[in-house]
């Protein structure tokens, strides 16, 4: 069985995460059979529009950390996989993905919805951005890329869920359907899009492209230094933890004054 299987109708590719056990988790099966698809999806000439869904009570789950205690060390996530060739992922996908999100989307898994132009939920889906949960910086940028005001892109930089119906009312999806009518409103959306003349859809898909905000050049330094800002093994630390269904023992820093001595913004 593929953990990834596309079905194309005319020009539109609906590519499916196919591991619900998991949740569709990022393991290496699904990030590669993502990489195949939206390659297809990018060097096909006849195919213009998809929509990337999962199957059963999960969009995706994000970072498969079974697999990365397994490992012994950290799985790739969404941006974070050089060895890998997917437009999608690596921003140079030049048609429109419509999100249609099923179930949970967590960490790597909203950094997939992140990744779409277009967005229609399940009520029942619910969502969080999980780096501060796993890593040694939380995600800063998120509620910057959604336009979101500034106390509720703390919250999810914190690691806080949050329902199908606020990110709704915040203006981070696009419809809020029934689990029946996620599909049917995916392909309406892409028939729209497919209604336009073609040079008007191709140059505002572009132009929209350009138009979406960035994180500046010295807030990412200061970024990349606080990634590295704390005692290391503590991200392997919350992986054993969440897989072994236990509470995690927390260090925090390799020194206790590290605590008061942060990386400077430039």
């Amino acid at each position: 069985m593929s953990f990834v299987e596309i079905d194309i109708q005319d020009q539109i590719m609906i590519v499916k995460l196919n591991r619900p056990e998991r949740l569709n988790a990022l393991g290496k099966g699904i990030r590669e059979g993502m990489a195949d698809a939206f390659n297809q999806f990018k060097n096909d000439k006849n195919l213009e529009v998809s929509i990337l869904t999962g199957e059963g009570r999960g969009f995706c789950a994000g970072e498969d950390m079974k697999e990365s205690v397994e490992a012994g060390s950290i799985v790739d996530t969404p941006g974070k996989s050089p060895d890998l060739d997917d437009p999608f992922i690596n921003g140079t996908l030049d048609k429109p993905v419509i999100g249609a999100i099923n179930g949970y989307a967590m960490g790597g898994g909203f950094m997939l919805v992140e990744r779409t132009d277009l967005r229609v939920a399940v009520k029942e889906a619910i969502f969080e951005m999980s780096e501060a949960k796993r890593w040694l910086l939380g995600g800063y940028n998120h509620g910057h890329y959604a336009n979101i005001p500034h106390p509720i892109s703390t919250e999810m930089a914190l690691g806080f869920r949050f329902s199908a119906e606020r990110l709704y009312q915040l203006g981070f999806i696009n419809r809020l359907v029934e689990k029946e009518e996620l599909i049917p409103t995916a392909l309406s959306m892409a028939e729209h899009i497919l209604s336009l003349p073609p040079a008007a859809r191709v140059n505002t898909f572009y132009m929209m492209k350009h138009m979406a905000p960035k994180v500046g050049k010295n807030l990412e330094e200061l970024a990349e230094a606080l990634h590295g800002h704390g005692y290391k093994d503590d991200r392997m630390e919350s992986r054993r933890a969440f897989a072994e269904k236990r509470k995690a023992n927390f260090k925090g820093w390799n020194k206790p004054e590290d605590r008061y001595n942060m990386p400077k913004l430039k």
